[in-house]
């Protein structure tokens, strides 16, 4: 067996929910528990890795509007709802009867499902079966393709879609793999970032950054419909400073290095 072989990365998917506010744009993260197996205390959007359920192909007829999404997008935009679900109480759905999305009233029902979800007692598919309802796949917009680099112990190929929160939906953390919840601007998590009060990973900080730049959601959602997705695959470079991770220009963020130090958190950024 070669050792050298760097591990497959993990497909998997995540969702920025932004929503309108007098001051910009506020983002939903949830703050992940300190035991968690990945992001352990970071300030992360909600999402996970695809599991094989995300991939039954029954699940395509729960996704009106998706019928010409390749299967591994699909199996993406999937995932991403049922994990935002199951972090933040925040749900993508339809019902199948006037195809309005799920109210916040209506919401509260079904929060006594997210942990049979998290658990793997019940799947997607017997979830919205059971209670009528369709995913709401067209309020994703592709925002942002990432792969951690081949140096990681654990890899992921994630996709990270932009929502617009769906009125009366506040998001709650689940209380295991996240032990609180916020809505917070772009300059806020930056400057929370810098001045220590939350850790929030290079791809992460990233895209608030990118987000950042819109003012509104129909702002950022139409630049995004706009705008190429660039995968980012960052590898490692030795700079007169020491080691650094980069990205490609072409990607769009602005930044295209920085201190390897600082994105593992051995470093404190400089404020």
């Amino acid at each position: 067996m070669d050792t050298d072989t760097p591990p497959a990365p993990i497909p998997a998917s995540t969702v920025v929910i932004g929503r309108d506010r007098p001051g910009g744009i506020e983002i939903f993260m949830v703050l992940r528990h300190e035991r968690s197996n990945f992001a352990s205390g970071a300030l992360v959007f909600p999402g996970g890795k695809i599991d094989k359920t995300d991939r039954q192909p029954g699940l395509r007829p729960f996704c009106p509007g998706a019928d010409k999404v390749e299967d591994s997008l699909l199996w993406a935009m999937v995932a991403a709802i049922r994990e935002t679900f199951e972090e933040s109480g925040i749900l993508l759905a339809r019902h199948n009867d006037d195809d309005k999305v799920v109210s916040g009233s209506h919401l509260a029902s079904l929060d006594c499902y997210r942990n049979p979800l998290n658990s793997g007692e019940l799947t997607l598919m017997e979830f919205l079966e059971k209670e009528n309802l369709k995913l709401a796949c067209d309020q994703l917009t592709l925002f942002a393709h990432w792969i951690t680099p081949e140096m990681a112990p654990k890899r992921f190929d994630t996709r990270f879609f932009l929502a617009r929160a769906p009125e009366g939906h506040e998001g709650m953390h689940d209380g295991t793999e996240s032990v609180d919840s916020i809505w917070i601007s772009a300059k806020e998590a930056i400057g929370d970032y810098k001045n220590g009060k939350y850790f929030i990973m290079f791809p992460t900080r990233m895209n608030i950054q990118k987000l950042g730049r819109n003012q509104t959601m129909d702002d950022a959602l139409a630049a995004a419909e706009s705008t190429e997705i660039i995968t980012v695959n960052p590898w490692v470079e030795e700079r007169e400073t020491g080691p650094a991770l980069c990205i490609p220009e072409e990607a769009g963020y602005g930044v295209t290095a920085e201190s390897l130090d600082t994105v593992m958190g051995l470093r404190h950024p400089d404020a």
